[in-house]
């Protein structure tokens, strides 16, 4: 039976030799994305446990009586994060963190590979000067999350260290991974990146196997009716099932190994993919020896499972294959879960639940259902559309392709359901993102958010004798592009009994400050957020409003500590540096300054980053869902050969053909690119309403260009099969049916 199954595979003409390559490149596209998820998963692994010595003071590692002071900072440089460690030996045996030969010394600093080359690229005063000393080193790569990872390692006297609030004593370098460790702070969190990777696998994957199980469903009337006469001959179900198994199983192990190459071809290019928002060490992206046992021998199987089920109606009887009847029509029942889940979404609205735990049950629940009755309504909603076709058709090209889809909605729709389940996800994505970039990110709150430095003494401030006023002032505006400079002092009724407010400025000092808001009529002293403008409020743009006055006198307010100082510029890169770095220089150990944009720009970052994989998922889902509709024409064009044949000796022109087809592929597709999308937006509007209070944003032209190319993609692949129609509908067709 293996031998006769192989013969049957590969040696009973080009039907079976284009179906073999067909199902063999659908399988080979599946498992060489599903290797590269895994490889991306394993990656993700192991970039997190580059982070693990960042979290040393966390858990177990912090001791009062440690022999190495620790301070883990986050500073900037043109939009790009660094991160500093401060660190100063107490005594003999202190440990070493990873990727140092050994700790730096007072004014010595270790730089990994991209600060170092930045450092050297840069002008001293933007950058290089916040760090003291000379540099002794570079970080190795078992330390770095990412190659382009931003760190620096400065040493310090203990007594430097010793007066920090947020330094702390520590035993020994934190060596658990962030995903093992509930306390610690630096590291991709397991759950959003394990998430983020199902999505992008529910979006691509899904699709893929729609793919696969459309390829190995090409010719299947005519292997069901050979197979029948098999067994009208005397075979027995168990040799049906070997052969079957046999032929899917040699295309899915072609596939398989086409796969794998296809995996080794990109595995290059996917260090290069920013999954975690971070590029992957090459050394990184790798695949475990289980995962290629699995794959290897479970591609193969799935397939021969898929077969046999395929064929259950010659198992059941050979006659069975030739007594088809027109399936039930699906009912209107199937929108009761899609409306259940809109219901669900609806209802949270105003009544958001009051803990995390409950918001993720709450929002996920209603969004699941929302798929799940999607895709119980497709084929309900492709027999209505196609009915619909039908009474407004005036062509005979259109009613034979409505009449077609109205008999068999379930058919029309399989095709396309990866694609609605990936356009629904990526559509709900696009919304959220957009509207809360709009609400926070870039432009939110005005220029002021990117435009005005804040060194914030929050932890500690500074009392008046030790400030240097006037030195640092002077040094400030001297820089150019600098606009003014406000200390800001501290509100000692600040409170929750008391001013709302932690900061206080005379008012003289904002007469000529407008972007930093300005005083009430006839006040001395404005109550002020310690940077003027907030981060927490940036939504609300309070820079540019009215500050509520103060009772103490600009004396009394002279006297008490500061709590920061601001810095207004015009915005250049040259000026927001020059102004860090010097404030960096005056203050070495305090948390670095930073605009309110700067503050939500990790958050808004992220999110442009999501948005961008959200992209790649619309283009790649609706170009595997053009492939699905390209491999499901051509099995139609296969199964329904013969009576295309006869309608061409009808008199039927070959154009009214050809617009059957497409218009079978095209109007599924089309009507599910809208349904999804539209469904995609009404999630995340009732999410926004609910969780944000915000109203949904419409996505930039850029999203509607990205859907309407993959659409058109589509199309073209579709279009790319009709040729196939002329040469498999001749009139010796019709006389060998």
């Amino acid at each position: 039976m293996i031998r006769f199954g192989l013969r049957l595979a590969v040696a009973s003409g080009r039907e079976a030799a284009a179906r073999l390559a067909v199902i063999a490149a659908a399988v080979a596209v599946g498992v060489g994305m599903l290797l590269a998820v895994v490889a991306a998963v394993h990656a993700t692994g192991a970039q997190n446990a580059r982070y693990a010595w960042l979290n040393t003071g966390a858990g177990s590692t912090a001791d009062e009586n440690g022999p190495l002071w620790w301070l883990l900072r986050y500073d900037r440089y043109d939009g790009r994060g660094i991160v500093q460690v401060d660190v100063a030996a107490v005594g003999a045996g202190a440990p070493v963190p990873r990727g140092l030969p050994r700790l730096p010394g007072p004014g010595e600093y270790y730089a990994s590979p991209a600060l170092a080359a930045l450092l050297a690229s840069e002008p001293a005063d933007q950058l290089a000067d916040r760090y003291a000393g000379r540099q002794v080193g570079t970080i190795g790569d078992e330390a770095l999350p990412s190659p382009g990872s931003l760190v620096v390692v400065v040493g310090h006297a203990p007594d430097e260290l010793a007066g920090r609030p947020e330094a702390v004593r520590v035993r020994s370098i934190m060596a658990t991974d962030p995903a093992d460790c509930a306390d610690c702070f630096a590291g991709n969190g397991p759950d959003a990146v394990m998430m983020l990777l199902a999505i992008v696998a529910a979006a691509i994957l899904f699709p893929l196997l729609m793919l696969t199980a459309g390829a190995t469903r090409l010719s299947a009337a005519r292997r069901e009716q050979r197979f029948a006469a098999m067994r009208l001959v005397g075979a027995t179900p168990r040799q049906i099932s070997a052969i079957s198994a046999v032929e899917s199983t040699t295309s899915a192990v072609l596939g398989t190994i086409l796969g794998f190459g296809l995996y080794l071809a990109v595995r290059p290019a996917l260090s290069e993919i920013s999954f975690t928002f971070e590029r992957f060490h090459p050394a990184d992206v790798v695949l475990e020896p289980l995962d290629v046992v699995v794959v290897a021998l479970g591609v193969p199987l799935l397939a021969a499972l898929a077969a046999r089920v395929a064929l259950r109606r010659v198992h059941i009887s050979p006659l069975g294959v030739v007594r088809r009847v027109t399936p039930r029509p699906p009912r209107a029942w199937r929108l009761i879960p899609l409306l259940l889940g809109v219901a669900e979404l609806a209802y949270f609205i105003g009544r958001r639940p009051a803990t995390s735990d409950g918001q993720i049950l709450a929002y996920i629940s209603g969004m699941l259902l929302m798929m799940v009755g999607l895709v119980m309504a497709g084929p309900w909603l492709t027999m209505v559309g196609s009915r619909l076709l039908a009474l407004r058709s005036g062509r005979p090209a259109t009613l034979i392709a409505a009449r077609r889809l109205a008999d068999d909605p379930r058919a029309g729709f399989r095709a396309v359901s990866g694609l609605m389940l990936a356009l629904f996800v990526t559509s709900v994505a696009t919304g959220v993102i957009t509207t809360i970039v709009a609400e926070r990110g870039p432009g939110a709150g005005g220029p002021a958010q990117a435009t005005v430095l804040a060194q914030s003494f929050w932890d500690e401030p500074v009392p008046v004798d030790r400030f240097p006023r006037a030195g640092l002032s002077a040094d400030l505006r001297a820089i150019p592009g600098v606009r003014g400079v406000v200390v800001v002092h501290e509100n000692p009724d600040f409170g929750p009994n008391g001013a709302d407010l932690p900061g206080l400025v005379p008012c003289a000092d904002l007469a000529d400050r407008p972007t930093l808001g300005r005083c009430e009529p006839g006040a001395r002293v404005a109550s002020v957020f310690d940077g003027l403008v907030d981060f927490r409020d940036a939504r609300a743009g309070r820079a540019a409003g009215t500050w509520p006055a103060a009772e103490l006198s600009p004396d009394d307010v002279a006297r008490l500590p500061v709590l920061s100082v601001v810095v207004e510029t015009n915005g250049s890169v040259t000026a927001l540096e020059q102004a860090r770095t010097r404030l960096a220089t005056e203050f070495p150990l305090v948390r670095p300054a930073n605009t309110a944009r700067e503050w939500e720009s990790d958050f808004t970052s992220t999110l442009v980053q999501w948005q961008r994989l959200a992209d790649v998922v619309i283009v790649a889902s609706l170009a595997i869902a053009g492939c699905s509709l390209a491999v499901s024409v051509a099995g139609g064009i296969g199964e329904r050969k013969r009576p295309f044949s006869l309608l061409r000796l009808a008199g039927v022109q070959m154009a009214v053909l050809r617009r059957v087809v497409v218009l079978e592929s095209a109007v599924p597709l089309l009507v599910v690119a809208a349904l999804a999308t539209g469904g995609g937006f009404l999630a995340a509007h009732l999410f926004l309403t609910s969780q944000f209070e915000y109203s949904l944003v419409a996505p930039e032209p850029a999203y509607y260009v990205i859907v309407a190319a993959g659409l058109l993609a589509s199309l073209a692949i579709i279009a790319s099969t009709l040729p196939l129609l002329r040469r498999v509908t001749g009139p010796e067709t019709a006389r060998n049916g």
